[in-house]
């Protein structure tokens, strides 16, 4: 798509913005300024995450890793946990559903060295 036609996109301003939002949000977390961001602006930009990323690798597509970097160098698994404990509890299902939803294929980034590495190491240190 040409700049000019861009321009008219109205959805260039998600790819316009999308990092520097990432990056605001990464800064209010680390100097403990959440405070700052309202739950409605937080509730719409999960809600908009979770639609685009769906829609985007949902069952009939090929789905690819919805977070930044290779392992948990940008999230924690406590910051990815609580996120989807609550979007779950959001919409009253439960560890059944995911269970259920989970038998689709993962993607080379679900067995990436790091995942082989921690697996070797729980395994020689029980």
């Amino acid at each position: 798509m040409s700049d000019a036609a861009r321009e008219n996109d109205p959805y260039a301003i998600i790819e316009r913005d999308a990092a520097t939002i990432y990056e605001r949000a990464k800064e209010a977390v680390e100097k403990g300024e959440t405070d700052r961001v309202s739950d409605a602006a937080i509730v719409d930009l999960m809600s908009a995450a979770v639609k685009l990323y769906a829609a985007k690798a949902g069952p009939r597509r090929d789905p690819f890793r919805p977070l930044r970097g290779a392992y948990d160098e940008e999230l924690t698994g406590t910051e990815v946990l609580t996120a989807a404990i609550e979007l779950l509890r959001a919409l009253g299902l439960g560890p059944m559903e995911l269970a259920l939803w989970s038998h689709r294929k993962p993607r080379d980034y679900a067995y990436a060295a790091h995942t082989e590495e921690r697996r070797a190491t729980a395994s020689t240190n029980p």
